[in-house]
């Protein structure tokens, strides 16, 4: 495999690599013992509201409360080490796309109509050039999502932050007997995948590692691989906002979705455990190999980690899939629901 090749005065050689082969969890994130530490957190919040506001769906890709005839569903998220990418070039008008992007996707996965969000801003020290770039992020995402940016929260935090971090909070509406959890996937079902924008905003921290350890430079524009874009400029492509899927939701009897984000196709594990065979996946764009390259990355980790070129996953049936692939090209029959349990992508198992 090879991603790309650098020029120097003797001529073409191979791309740089890192010294050592390279996982989420030697790059800093173990996301078994990320799993480990939530479910230790969520085993001590046992509290429930009664009644009116009282919870109708947890541990999913958003949580929904009762409020009569629909459920309001909430969920939160952040940006992540993305924010080191853009500080290191001094760009920072992409990372209000992602930060309402991660939020309002998984809003979408559950069936869900996102209406509001609000963000929160942690800061060494204020600046108002870089604030004034964020917004520009945030009031794009909020167009892309059709939502209203209804406050926010700005913390100067110098004894804890360095640099700032972004996160933010969506919240949507969806009939109660809409909401999609994955629990009328059956064997025998399709997966429908539409492609990502590329990194989106996960897997950062392994991917600057690769960079890093391989001796590029975020400025670097590698004789123009990326279609004229620099290393930093292709990682900060903004995550896509998968709007398109809420229109679909009355059209189709969709039985799952999943939103793939950190961990890759693992994300499929929230839906119900059956067999999920992705044997005819998307192209991964180009900035993923570079990464598998550079960081002497193995294909199963690429696969647990990044979306590799899926951002969104659809479960429905074969009529129904084939319905909507006639409809809207850019949506593509990528596997199956099988019999069994499991993840893999052709032959190779992934969980």
């Amino acid at each position: 495999m090879r991603c790309c090749r650098n020029k120097d005065k003797d001529g073409d050689k191979e791309a740089k690599k890192t010294p050592e082969k390279l996982s989420y969890a030697s790059a800093g994130v173990n996301i078994f013992e990320e799993e480990r530490a939530i479910k230790a957190l969520a085993s001590k919040i046992g509290f429930r509201r009664g009644g009116f506001g009282q919870p109708i769906l947890t541990g999913h890709y958003a949580g929904v409360v009762d409020f009569g005839e629909f459920g309001v569903a909430i969920t939160t998220d952040g940006v992540g080490s993305k924010i080191l990418v853009a500080e290191k070039i001094g760009k920072f008008d992409t990372v209000g796309i992602d930060c309402v992007a991660m939020n309002v996707n998984d809003l979408i996965a559950i069936g869900a109509e996102p209406v509001a969000f609000v963000d929160y801003i942690a800061i060494e020290k204020p600046d108002p050039e870089i604030m004034a770039q964020i917004a520009i992020g945030l009031e794009e995402g909020c167009r892309i999502a059709n939502i209203t940016l209804v406050g926010g929260e700005t913390a100067t935090l110098p004894e804890i932050v360095k640099g700032f971090d972004l996160a933010g909070t969506a919240i949507g509406i969806v009939k109660k007997d809409g909401i999609i959890t994955g629990e009328k996937i059956e064997v025998g079902d399709v997966i429908v995948g539409l492609p990502s924008s590329g990194i989106h905003s996960n897997g950062l921290t392994l991917a600057r590692k690769a960079v890093e350890g391989a001796g590029y430079s975020y400025h670097d524009d590698l004789d123009g691989y990326f279609d004229g874009r620099s290393v930093g400029e292709e990682l900060l492509t903004p995550t896509r906002i998968y709007t398109e899927v809420v229109g679909l939701l009355g059209k189709y009897d969709i039985h799952g979705i999943a939103h793939i984000t950190g961990s890759g196709l693992l994300k499929l594990r929230r839906l119900k455990e059956m067999k999920y065979v992705i044997d005819n996946p998307l192209k991964p764009q180009k900035i993923f190999r570079f990464i598998q390259e550079i960081g002497n990355v193995d294909e199963d980790e690429m696969y647990r980690t990044f979306n590799m070129g899926m951002g969104f996953a659809l479960i429905m049936t074969e009529d129904q899939a084939e319905e909507l692939v006639r409809e809207n090209r850019e949506f593509r029959i990528v596997g199956r629901v099988d019999k069994g349990s499991g993840i893999y992508v052709r032959e190779m198992r992934i969980d």
